[in-house]
C-alpha cells in the first residue's frame, strides 16, 4: 500500500479534474432542466475545440489566447447551432430519442477529430498555459496555477450558475421550463430563446472544459471525448439532473477517487471505472422515488 505522501500530489490533480467535471456537469443539468435534452456530444464538442485552438496556435503561430477563445466560442456556436436546428424537431420527442441525437452529434465528431487531426511518425500534441510551470509549495507537494484554475472554474461556475438561475429574468424562466414547459409559455416566455440561451451556455461550458482538460490531461481525442462526457454524466445523476451542487460534490469526489487510485497499482487499470462504480452506487443508496426524478412532465 502507497504511503501517505504517494497520495499528496494526486489530491491536486484530483480536484483540478473535478472542477473540470464539476463545471461539465453543471452544463449538463442546466440544459436538461430547460429542454429536457440530455447532450452526449458534450465531450466531443470541446474535444473539437480544443483541436481547433492546437492547430490556430501550433500550425498558424497565434498567441495561444486567440487559440483558447476560439476554442471556447466555436464550442458555444456549433451547441447552438445544434439547438436550434433540431431543439425545436426533439422538444416533443422522449428522453431516449433526445439523447440518441446528440450521441449521433458525438459520434460525427468523433470521426472528423480523427480524420482531420490523425496522428503520425508518433507525433505529439499538447496544449499548455503559460501557468503550468509556476505556482506555489502546500507543504511537500507543488501546486501549479493551472491546476488551481481548474478546481477554481468549477467552484465559480457553480456558484455563478447557481446565482444566475435564482435571480436572473432568464434563470427564472429556466426554472419555470423545468417544471412545465407549456404553461411557461402561456405566461409569454420567449421559449426558443430560453432554450437557446441554455444551449449556447451549454457549448461555452463544453470549451471551458476542453481547453482545461487538453492541459491538464492529454489532448487526445478518446480521452478528451469520453472522459469529459461520461464523468461530467455520472455526476449529473447523482445529482438527479437537478442540484447543481450535488452535482458540483459528486464531480470533486469522482475526479479524486479516479486520481487517489493512481498511486494503488493493483486497481490502476480500473481508475476509468471510476464514473460508473460511484454513480451506480450512489444510484443505489438514493431512494427509489428520487433515481432519475424528471423537473419537467413529458409531453
Amino acid at each position: 500500500m502507497p504511503s501517505w505522501s504517494d497520495f499528496q500530489p494526486f489530491i491536486v490533480s484530483g480536484l483540478a479534474l473535478g472542477g473540470i467535471y464539476a463545471l461539465s456537469g453543471v452544463g449538463l443539468v442546466v440544459l436538461y432542466r430547460a429542454t429536457g435534452v440530455l447532450n452526449l456530444a458534450f465531450g466531443a464538442v470541446g474535444a473539437m475545440g480544443a483541436f481547433i485552438a492546437w492547430s490556430i496556435i501550433n500550425k498558424a503561430g497565434a498567441p495561444g489566447w486567440v487559440g483558447w477563445i476560439a476554442c471556447i466560442l466555436f464550442a458555444g456556436v456549433l451547441t447552438l447551432a445544434y439547438g436550434l436546428i433540431f431543439g425545436p424537431a426533439l422538444a416533443g420527442r422522449g428522453p431516449l430519442v433526445q439523447s440518441i441525437c446528440t450521441l449521433g452529434l458525438a459520434l460525427v465528431l468523433f470521426g472528423a477529430i480523427d480524420l482531420l487531426w490523425s496522428t503520425s511518425a508518433g507525433q505529439s500534441r499538447s496544449i499548455s498555459f503559460p501557468t503550468d510551470n509556476s505556482g506555489f509549495m502546500i507543504g511537500q507537494v507543488q501546486v501549479n496555477w493551472t491546476s488551481v484554475i481548474g478546481l477554481g472554474a468549477g467552484i465559480v461556475i457553480t456558484a455563478g450558475t447557481h446565482a444566475f438561475l435564482r435571480y436572473s429574468k432568464l434563470g427564472t424562466a429556466m426554472r419555470a421550463m423545468a417544471n412545465d414547459r407549456e404553461i411557461t409559455a402561456t405566461f409569454g416566455v420567449p421559449i426558443r430563446r430560453v432554450e437557446a440561451a441554455a444551449w449556447f451556455g451549454c457549448g461555452l461550458l463544453s470549451g471551458i472544459a476542453g481547453i482545461l482538460l487538453a492541459d491538464l490531461a492529454a489532448l487526445d481525442d478518446t480521452t478528451l471525448v469520453f472522459t469529459v462526457t461520461i464523468s461530467a454524466l455520472a455526476a449529473a445523476l447523482i445529482g438527479r439532473l437537478r442540484s447543481i451542487w450535488i452535482t458540483f460534490a459528486a464531480a470533486i469526489v469522482i475526479g479524486l477517487v479516479h486520481d487517489l487510485i493512481t498511486p494503488i497499482s493493483s486497481l490502476t487499470n480500473y481508475q476509468d471505472m471510476t464514473p460508473f462504480v460511484l454513480a451506480t452506487i450512489a444510484l443505489l443508496v438514493m431512494p427509489r422515488g428520487q433515481v432519475l426524478t424528471r423537473t419537467r412532465e413529458e409531453g
